[in-house]
């Protein structure tokens, strides 16, 4: 598992843009930036929906007050499923971002098997990522939510 003051392996994550799929990579999202990255299982599940994305929502601009660029939201799903999760949470102020066949999330050694519920998915989690090295991560234990919150997060900011 990826450790803090690790650099973040080489990525690529999808987003849908109006100008279609783009995919990004640890240049055009983590060099020369400050950002606080939150994965979830999965789009549009209950905790997902109800109060992780919701929190980071609320308080992303506390958080970006705190001399944070911008904010990501990675999930194990395609970018569509993405697109459409952040419209309908009205996530305006989050970048939203599709890890679709997890290779991130593998690669940062945070994945995990929720065999028939869903596959490979990611563990949840929060970290701060300052020009691609990691300086604050918060990952959950299995069926808990509290370090990776939105608040927590900020509060060590």
């Amino acid at each position: 598992m990826i450790k803090q003051g690790q650099t973040l392996p080489a990525i690529k994550l999808m987003q849908l843009s109006s100008d279609g799929v783009q995919t990004l990579t640890n240049k055009e999202l983590f060099e020369g930036k400050k950002v606080v990255l939150f994965s979830v299982p999965g789009a549009f599940t209950p905790t997902c929906s109800n109060a992780h994305l919701p929190e980071f929502i609320t308080l992303a601009d506390k958080i970006k007050a705190k001399g944070i660029d911008a904010i990501y939201c990675v999930s194990v799903n395609d970018a569509f499923v993405m697109k459409a999760w952040g419209n309908s949470q009205n996530a305006q102020e989050i970048l939203m971002l599709a890890d679709g066949n997890a290779s991130f999330t593998k690669a940062l050694g945070l994945d995990k098997d929720t065999a028939d519920f869903g596959g490979v998915r990611s563990t949840r989690y929060a970290m701060i990522v300052d020009d691609a090295v990691v300086t604050g991560l918060f990952v959950e234990q299995d069926k808990e939510f509290s370090v990776s919150r939105a608040q927590n997060v900020l509060d060590k900011l």
